[in-house]
């Protein structure tokens, strides 16, 4: 049996994952602290994130964990028409309330990642304006209920490039969800606003874009940070990890094996995100591999066996319009 684990293609070296893994651990960790757990120098680590920028696109993003802020998520497929798919896509992606945003279905759905701020925003999103869009077929709504994988532990936590002891001196506090939701001001939003497009953003870049003293940025980051409200993570192309297939797993299930399905998607490999959702289709999943046939063995081997696992509607992503919070594609 194939599995799809990540694999360094020939312009990625062990190094380079290693570094990848870093980031993925603390997006904002000091060249000079992850040369020094990697054992290399200062310039090296700065040489080759400069090199992973051009060949790879990587990006570390700042994101924020919606159930943090009182805030539910939500994943939509909108069908349409071809002609329309793409500038529906585009416009989604100028929202700063989407984050992942792919084309599927040869051309003729749209699947959207949203985090409404407010359910205002989420009732003029779902029940007006995409209603009202010429051209759009149909509009399906998904409440996220339940995170089996996904957000602060991206596809990279499962590289396991760096050894135990690397991962522990590069991991920042542990977190403990408050008790209550975080409200955010003006200085905060502003803030994350800048994060969102550039998690590793200096803090003279930060104090200049959000118009306080460079004492206030650090400390309204380090208290969004201990919440775990703001938590960063990396952006790269798939393909430059040799998976060049990545496709939506829209599982249906029994209710009494949500758990134990969920569960078992976590652990995959393949997967970088699973959650339990509302719809006929109660489990959704993200999946990486390197060709269609290792998708094959995947399905079948490793979905087909899990117990209470009724049906899997599987969609290829022909083309991501957004990643996390990423410029759309022009």
């Amino acid at each position: 049996m194939e599995h799809s684990t990540p694999t360094a293609p020939d312009h990625l070296d062990a190094l380079d994952l290693k570094l990848l893994d870093a980031l993925q651990i603390d997006g904002r960790a000091p060249f000079s602290r992850i040369a020094e757990v990697l054992g290399v120098s200062d310039q090296t680590v700065a040489r080759r994130f400069r090199r992973l920028r051009t060949t790879a696109s990587l990006r570390v993003l700042g994101m924020t964990d919606a159930s943090v802020l009182g805030r539910t998520s939500w994943i939509v497929r909108l069908r349409c028409t071809p002609d329309v798919a793409e500038q529906l896509a585009n416009a989604l992606a100028r929202r700063p309330d989407t984050s992942y945003i792919d084309l599927v279905s040869g051309g003729t759905e749209v699947v959207c990642s949203m985090r409404p701020r407010s359910q205002k925003e989420r009732d003029e999103l779902l029940f007006d304006r995409l209603q009202r869009t010429p051209r759009v077929v149909s509009v399906s709504a998904h409440c996220l209920l339940h995170h089996f994988y996904g957000g602060a532990l991206g596809w990279l936590n499962k590289n396991r490039a760096l050894e135990p002891a690397q991962e522990e001196a590069l991991r920042p506090p542990r977190t403990e969800p408050p008790a209550t939701p975080v409200l955010l001001d003006e200085t905060d939003e502003a803030l994350l606003a800048l994060l969102r497009r550039d998690g590793r953003a200096t803090f003279a870049e930060l104090q200049a874009g959000t118009g306080q003293s460079e004492s206030v940025v650090r400390r309204r980051l380090e208290q969004l940070r201990s919440t775990g409200a703001l938590y960063f993570d990396v952006q790269i192309d798939n393909a430059a990890l040799g998976q060049g297939v990545t496709a939506l797993l829209w599982l249906t299930v029994k209710p009494s094996a949500l758990d134990s399905v969920g569960r078992s998607l976590a652990a995959h490999p393949e997967v970088s995100f699973a959650a339990a959702t509302t719809g006929q289709s109660n489990i959704v999943a993200a999946v990486s591999n390197r060709s269609t046939g290792t998708l094959y063995t995947y399905l079948t081997e490793r979905i087909g066996v899990l117990d209470g696992v009724h049906s899997v509607e599987t969609t290829l992503a022909l083309r991501q319009i957004k990643q996390l919070a990423y410029e759309p594609s022009r």
